[in-house]
């Protein structure tokens, strides 16, 4: 605790411990305060470019129930994107993605609420869209590629389409077509 002989006035040596206090809480705060805008996320182009994806949406395709949702938000100081899906009758899953400053790509994890896990290795974001790619193996044990693209189609809708190949890349066969349309906000 601050000892205050020389100040004559209570209330003085309890200003003077009040202002060290502020000024150590200002010095400790003010680097956790910047934290966040020194992110390389923040400002880094290739970081931003999956933004259009950013918000609340409404999933249809077909069979779909009337529920289906989709939630894309930022974490990590705007480096991790997280969406959050439900198709409204108990399967729910996520699907995170990030730009690699290191190795100047895209990486993405898809996970849901049935076992099911793909990673993606590798990913380019650009204006038209988004594409990832990754490796799987399927039910029998032969090795699957797997690319998972989303598109802006309008200012507020976009198609999540995920391929599925298994002669490397040469030929692809669709899974399924998914259509976001943004929720009111």
């Amino acid at each position: 605790m601050l000892n205050c002989p020389s100040i004559r006035h209570p209330r003085g040596c309890l200003r003077l411990r009040l202002l060290v206090a502020l000024a150590v809480g200002l010095a400790v705060s003010t680097p956790m305060i910047h934290a966040a805008e020194r992110s390389p996320c923040v400002t880094d182009a290739p970081s931003r470019a999956l933004d259009f994806w950013l918000g609340n949406w409404w999933v249809t395709y077909p069979g779909a129930p009337r529920k289906s949702t989709s939630k894309v938000t930022l974490t990590l100081d705007k480096c991790l994107f997280v969406e959050t899906w439900s198709d409204g009758s108990g399967h729910n899953g996520e699907n995170v993605f990030a730009y690699g400053q290191d190795d100047r790509t895209w990486h993405g994890l898809f996970a849901d609420n049935r076992g099911r896990l793909h990673v993606f290795v590798e990913g380019k974001v650009a204006a038209g869209g988004a594409e990832f790619l990754g490796p799987s193996r399927a039910q029998s044990g032969e090795s699957v590629l797997n690319r998972m693209r989303v598109t802006p189609v309008g200012t507020d809708k976009l198609q999540q389409t995920w391929e599925k190949s298994v002669d490397s890349g040469h030929t692809w066969t669709q899974e399924f077509s998914l259509d976001y349309s943004r929720r009111a906000r």
